[in-house]
């Protein structure tokens, strides 16, 4: 942990950055840690019209002079700085919305993930979180002095994330409702929502180092294509390989083990006939296919989403009993978070990487929000288009369609959040969400990944139903009557209670790192 005056900026938190204030001509430095997005430093807002980030020292960031700034620096005084809060918002939004479609999902199913194909609130979580990185990205690599050291650092804290998601989703944490913990590493889930996160960030990051030409002054628009045209096709290409095995793969027959015994404890083994190319539907596609040979069947998330569907489920769109005449498939492992659809998924974060780039090259608040409202409404009208052409929505197999119109409705959100937190300053309202989004890591930890619910029931009177946790949320239900509702306010409260624990947090100085 460090202390600081000033919160992080991003999912996960790593060493550490500079920040400077202005007192009575007084310059004060003081040590911070970072996102796992932000590399070598943290996006900040330079008065109110320039964003800038640059190395000093390998790990500090400052904001660049301009003649237009307000606000000038001399040789006593230093420029005043401020965070750009948006970004937080948007990240405390992120997490605050993962935990409430995480746990009021089971009681209102029409906000948790689709079963299939199609999008529901739960569907934006990991795109958010994705487009944030990217944003994050751009800002920290504005000016890279070192590309060897910045790209060991970026292989370094890829691995260090990609660890920290293994260890919280590969299987360890039971969950709430099975109070134990322990995995047999031989059935360890391999990928998740950090993982992800980290091949995005690194596929960005590395983008934003080498395929960037820092040298190139943006001074009009032929020179915007010249210095970011590589890094353009390298994301288009990421595009066509998802796309090209996707439709091209041929997915043979294969089998699994259903979970289901037989007398003697003999698992029974299920065939599932494909011999296909080009599907999309949940037995046959390429997504599962790569992921079952590459990482085999026992390392995958095995309750998918299509669980839920009608073919699978007599209570679709929830979870149920398998219908009477339920297809092999159902039983069988998918990973939401694969190694083919996870190509489509950084592309997510090149999207955010544009969306950076506007606020770095472009000053004035009126004409970053042009230029976002644009490229936002730009990549949902492509999305809409792709979907009627034949590609559906589908966060599983994370489509093309699904990445646009994901990645449009995240540029139009973080453009709105901008213009209410950064351009007209009213920061009250989204306080909360603002100390979620500088301490996300202990959040998304302790909340979404259910540790620390796990550790309150750990303590109960007499038998384990009577603990805090699942006594609380008993009495909400009974005062509101409902237990789909009572459910839903429990999970509100467990919000704010976060929200205030981070602003705990954040009064004290406490950030966590990585």
């Amino acid at each position: 942990m460090s202390g600081a005056d000033t919160g992080l900026l991003g999912v996960v938190f790593l060493p550490s950055c500079c920040r400077f204030a202005v007192g009575e001509r007084v310059t004060e430095a003081m040590s911070t840690s970072i996102d796992v997005a932000e590399e070598l430093g943290r996006p900040l807002l330079h008065g109110q019209n320039n964003v800038s980030a640059t190395n000093e020292n390998d790990d500090a960031v400052f904001p660049s002079s301009n003649s237009n700034d307000t606000a000038k620096s001399t040789s006593n005084v230093t420029v005043p700085t401020q965070r750009l809060a948006s970004l937080d918002v948007f990240r405390g939004l992120t997490v605050a919305l993962m935990i409430f479609v995480d746990f009021a999902g089971g009681a209102v199913p029409s906000i948790n993930h689709s079963p299939w194909f199609g999008v529901t609130l739960a569907d934006f979580v990991m795109p958010f979180f994705l487009f944030v990185v990217g944003v994050s990205v751009s800002l920290v690599f504005k000016k890279v002095s070192g590309k060897p050291t910045a790209t060991r650092k970026v292989i370094l804290r890829t691995i260090k994330l990609f660890l920290l998601g293994l260890l919280l989703q590969g299987g360890y944490f039971h969950g709430r409702h099975n109070l134990t913990y322990g995995i047999d590493v031989s059935k360890m889930r391999l990928l998740g929502i950090l993982q992800r996160i980290a091949i995005g960030y690194f596929l960005a990051s590395i983008s934003e180092i080498w395929l960037v030409n820092h040298n190139i002054s943006v001074d009009s628009p032929a020179a915007f294509l010249r210095k970011y045209s590589i890094q353009w096709i390298f994301s288009i290409l990421l595009c066509s390989a998802y796309l090209s095995l996707l439709y091209g793969l041929y997915v043979p027959n294969w089998e699994y083990e259903s979970g289901i015994q037989l007398l003697g404890h003999v698992p029974v083994t299920q065939t599932v006939h494909c011999e296909v190319r080009g599907s999309l539907e949940p037995p046959c596609n390429a997504v599962g296919f790569i992921d079952r040979l590459v990482l085999g069947e026992h390392h995958l998330y095995q309750r998918p989403v299509y669980r839920r569907t009608k073919e699978c489920s007599v209570n679709s769109p929830d979870y149920g009993p398998l219908p009477p005449d339920s297809p092999a498939w159902c039983l069988a492992p998918f990973d939401p978070e694969g190694i083919l659809s996870s190509l489509m998924a950084a592309v997510t974060c090149f999207m955010g990487l544009y969306f950076g780039h506007i606020l770095v090259l472009f000053q004035g608040h009126k004409k970053r929000l042009l230029l976002w409202s644009m490229l936002s409404f730009s990549l949902l009208i492509l999305g809409y288009i792709i979907e009627i052409l034949g590609i559906p929505l589908s966060k599983p197999l994370y489509t093309l369609s699904y990445m646009c119109i994901t990645a449009g409705v995240s540029g139009l959100i973080l453009t709105i959040i901008y213009f209410i937190v950064d351009m007209i300053q009213v920061r009250k309202p989204t306080v909360l969400l603002q100390w979620m989004g500088m301490n996300a890591l202990i959040v998304y930890a302790l909340a979404a990944e259910d540790i620390f619910p796990i550790a309150m029931q750990g303590f109960y009177w007499r038998s384990p139903e009577n603990n805090l946790v699942d006594g609380t949320e008993s009495l909400l239900q009974a005062i509101f009557h409902s237990q789909k509702w009572g459910t839903v306010a429990f999970v509100v409260v467990e919000i704010i209670f976060w929200g205030v624990a981070a602003g705990f947090l954040h009064k004290k100085g406490i950030y966590i790192k990585v």
